[in-house]
């Protein structure tokens, strides 16, 4: 029986008993809102969130230069969008390379705990500009101000002071080779030392940032550099 054969039904009906004119009401209300809710279902939409297995990655074009980096991993609220960007500031932890968690809202039972040491390695990606080569300074600029003498501190890896009183002073160079690493690290004080290693895709520069006292495992890091690089520039890790 379809809505309009009972409505007329139940309209003789209530001809018939003036009395049982509220019935009919009540069923026809009934009868429509199941209808509201079957339209409301069938036009529901059916998609749903982004598969929690992995982060949601973002094609972002940097210095011309197309990368595909992971929407968790991207430091900074205001670059959290697709398109042309001037730079991208990246947080994965290391080793495992996973974008961080959210961080945790500070509280009164927070505040007072020790600071966590660092587990995370940093990346940069910036338009360049036509400036210098990251490779280009390190055989050009740099040697002007690096001591001669040269010491090995880890199995394949070499450090250079820099000179006293040059622009560079308080840093050392480290040349890692097997895999190949080169890095300028700040030295050890009031807080922990750190490095930067420099290498230019197309028309933008990566800027990878770690703890000097990861260099205890310099391929390791090393490696991670690679990896990271090949992921965001559209190869597989």
């Amino acid at each position: 029986m379809t809505l309009l054969s009972t409505a007329q039904h139940l309209a003789r009906s209530s001809r018939q008993d003036p009395r049982g004119h509220i019935v009919p009401i009540i069923i026809g209300a009934t009868l429509a809102a199941g209808a509201i809710a079957l339209v409301a279902y069938l036009l529901w939409p059916t998609w749903g969130t982004v598969n929690a297995g992995g982060p949601e990655r973002l094609p972002v074009s940097v210095g011309g230069t197309v990368f595909n980096v992971p929407a968790a991993a991207i430091r900074r609220k205001i670059q959290r969008h697709s398109g042309p960007q001037e730079r991208v500031d990246l947080g994965f932890i290391f080793p495992s390379l996973m974008p961080p968690e959210a961080p945790r809202h500070v509280s009164a039972d927070t505040v007072e705990e020790q600071p966590q040491p660092i587990d995370r390695i940093f990346l940069s990606i910036s338009a360049h500009r036509d400036s210098l080569a990251p490779d280009m300074r390190v055989r050009t600029i740099y040697p002007r101000y690096l001591e001669q003498a040269s010491a090995q501190v880890e199995d394949g890896l070499t450090m250079r002071a820099f000179k006293d009183g040059s622009p560079y002073a308080s840093e050392d160079m480290f040349f890692g080779t097997n895999p190949a690493l080169i890095a300028r690290c700040t030295r050890d004080a009031a807080t922990p030392g750190m490095c930067l290693s420099e290498r230019r895709i197309e028309g933008a520069d990566l800027i990878f940032r770690f703890p000097r006292s990861w260099l205890s495992q310099w391929r390791d890091v090393a490696a991670a550099m690679e990896r990271l690089t090949a992921q965001v520039y559209g190869r597989k890790g």
